[in-house]
């Protein structure tokens, strides 16, 4: 039955009429169906979020040695210590940032690009900061080669967040720190949310759901255990 309902999921994603971002190449194309197929097999039912996926070339944001497994669902290197986050990963933070297209975004670890532009997809007001200048050159030369030229990015210690560009109705966290920033919580708009990993290195993390109610108060929620690379600071 499992087998069968992925097979269904599968022959959906190949006929959506929004069309695949490797549609011209049959190979790469068939991987992100499946790709996709996994994902929803896991329980992923968001179609905004699956179809923002679809319309994203992951192959366009890994190093080419690593191009062969772009629509695995694992993480890959991307250099620097790095990595590009397991695809479930993506989907279902992205999911929980509830984004409309008003929604304003604030990424911390740009790392590939790829997390910022499935955000793209969502909402045209997305920024994204990356502490790793060589990185987020590649992930700026892969988004404008993409048609993602409008997210705004900037090289900086994501710890203190952007503050002349807040509030932020979302904020998305791609790397685990040891704490929650308040510099991140104060920048969250009222009735916002943000997904953070928090844990040691070598330690056992969790991803956060941090809310904020419309009068201010702030409340976290533990989601699930997780594995992200440590937030690199200044």
């Amino acid at each position: 039955m499992a087998n069968l309902q992925m097979l269904a999921l599968a022959l959906l994603f190949l006929l959506s009429p929004l069309g695949s971002a490797a549609a011209d190449d049959p190979q790469l194309d068939k991987a992100m169906q499946h790709m996709l197929a996994v994902i929803s097999g896991y329980g992923m039912k968001d179609t905004d979020v699956l179809q923002a996926m679809e319309r994203v070339p992951r192959h366009d944001f890994v190093p080419d040695k690593n191009r062969r497994y772009s629509y695995q669902d694992t993480p890959l290197a991307i250099g620097y210590g790095q990595t590009i986050s397991q695809p479930y990963i993506v989907a279902e933070m992205t999911r929980q940032l509830q984004l409309t297209p008003t929604s304003k975004v604030l990424e911390i670890g740009t790392g590939s690009g790829y997390q910022a532009a499935v955000l793209a997809e969502l909402t045209p007001n997305v920024y994204s900061i990356e502490i790793i200048e060589p990185l987020l050159e590649r992930a700026r030369n892969a988004l404008i080669k993409n048609g993602y030229s409008t997210i705004h990015l900037r090289h900086g210690d994501g710890y203190y967040g952007w503050p002349d560009a807040a509030p932020f109705d979302g904020i998305i966290v791609t790397c685990a720190a040891g704490e929650i920033p308040p510099p991140l919580v104060e920048q969250l708009a009222a009735g916002g949310r943000m997904l953070i990993p928090v844990g040691k290195k070598f330690g056992t993390q969790y991803l956060i759901l941090v809310t904020k109610d419309q009068d201010g108060s702030v409340s976290s929620k533990n989601l699930m255990a997780v594995r992200f690379v440590p937030l690199v600071r200044k």
